[in-house]
């Protein structure tokens, strides 16, 4: 955690926390639109409704596959700063709050993730909490040396070519592990992937996500600010141990 506490300049791109919640049978979230524009304008003018579309495919041994697409639905009302660096979500299936970069602290943001929280569920009264996600995506870009990268130097945990005779050259990756923390139950979820190259330089993905499963009490403060204190925990650990000392230095760099 000291040499977390220590990067200068932290390569989060965005840092999304979100509480799954069941709601009410009778609570649909067209009906919360204007209630939820109401409580969140102030700090969030600017409003964006997300919707979803579904196909159906429907398939018969005697014809090709008919697919035929369903109305859009409301996903999402999306309530946005004037920057637009910070946003809240109020969902079909909880509540978000996102950050994009710059990035200070989480604790810099907990006081503003409890007030929306708490107006969240003065508006969708949650039945209980089922899921809390914390979910932190970096952009790393490491520097070719005379056109070659070694990826091994910046990842602890990384991609592998099936050669040992070093014919092979990466000119792309997709790494996903999924596991559990043996000590708390909390679910992870890591996503090494490169990007096109850039001058120079290859830009790496790393999606870092942790969850914590429920059920819990929507007005317990108390036990979600602590779930949500675990898994940043779980987040700083797994980020400490996938980079080496040679990458965490990139970070100290203007």
């Amino acid at each position: 955690m000291d040499e977390l506490q220590k990067i200068q300049h932290p390569p989060i791109v965005e840092a999304i926390l979100d509480i799954e919640c069941d709601l009410p049978l009778n609570q649909h979230l067209p009906l919360l639109e204007s209630t939820a524009k109401e409580r969140f304008k102030d700090r969030y003018p600017k409003f964006r409704t997300q919707f979803a579309q579904e196909h159906q495919i429907a398939t018969s041994p005697d014809g090709p596959p008919q697919i035929s697409v369903l109305p859009a639905g409301i996903q999402a009302f999306h309530f946005v700063q004037d920057d637009e660096k910070q946003l809240v979500q109020v969902r079909l299936q909880g509540f978000s709050f996102n950050r994009l970069a710059p990035y200070t602290s989480l604790d810099d943001y907990l006081p503003e993730i409890k007030r929306t929280w708490n107006l969240y569920t003065e508006i969708a009264n949650p039945v209980q909490i089922r899921m809390i996600r914390l979910r932190y995506i970096n952009r790393i870009i490491l520097p070719f040396t005379e056109g070659k990268l070694e990826v091994d130097d910046y990842f602890k945990v990384g991609p592998q070519l099936p050669d040992e005779e070093d014919n092979l050259r990466f000119v792309g990756f997709f790494n996903q592990h999924a596991a559990v923390d043996m000590q708390t139950g909390h679910q992870v979820n890591i996503v090494l992937t490169s990007q096109e190259p850039e001058k120079g330089y290859l830009p790496i993905i790393f999606d870092n996500g942790v969850a914590a499963a429920g059920p819990g009490e929507a007005e317990n403060w108390v036990w979600i600010s602590g779930r949500i204190q675990s898994l940043r925990d779980l987040k700083n650990r797994i980020f400490k141990n996938t980079l080496t000392k040679q990458c965490l230095e990139l970070f100290q760099q203007p």
